[in-house]
């Protein structure tokens, strides 16, 4: 696999609203450790559409790993200036990621349109990519639900989850790497 899609649920969806959430560095964590692992089988490209929350959230985490990995980030929003309406904490980030991406480009020119755009968008990264990691909770799906339906009826399209038990491990190997816990 050279090419990857990663999604997940928006941060609201997540019950975070801080862009300061401890509840994030478990939820990255869990991303991290699944991309190094693809990215050491010879993960090349990973992809975003950039949305709010884990699609973010892995993009900092990438270029994290650019210090260690040669492993290239591209973000393709559904249109321009998804960010407008979002808080401004994070519509820095986002920018700051856009800055710092391998490859950036909309695919459609000018603002929000309709839900046709984001279908197109799921339609795209499928199409693009060689398989996809998902955070996702079966039991309470969220906007991913869109994406995550449309890959499992994707030819020979891998999916990779992340689930409330890998996140659940996350924290307690965070909480074990404390010394503290030990003591």
């Amino acid at each position: 696999m050279k090419v990857l899609t990663v999604t997940g649920y928006k941060s609201m969806e997540l019950g975070i609203f801080k862009v300061e959430d401890p509840k994030i560095s478990f939820i990255k964590a869990a991303i991290k450790k699944r991309l190094i692992t693809l990215i050491e089988e010879g993960l090349e490209w990973i992809l975003i559409s950039g949305q709010m929350g884990v699609e973010l959230w892995t993009g900092e985490i990438v270029l994290d790993l650019q210090e260690t990995y040669d492993v290239k980030l591209g973000i393709i929003p559904p249109f321009e200036n998804q960010e407008n309406r979002w808080p401004e904490p994070i519509q820095q980030s986002y920018q700051a990621l856009v800055m710092a991406a391998d490859f950036h480009q909309p695919l459609y020119k000018g603002e929000y349109k309709g839900g046709f755009q984001f279908k197109a968008k799921n339609d795209w990264f499928v199409e693009k990519s060689d398989g996809c990691l998902i955070l996702l909770d079966d039991e309470n799906p969220g906007s991913n639900r869109f994406f995550y339906e449309k890959a499992k009826n994707a030819r020979n399209y891998p999916i990779y989850l992340i689930t409330p038990a890998d996140l659940d491990d996350a924290v307690e190997e965070q909480r074990m790497a404390d010394p503290d816990y030990w003591s």
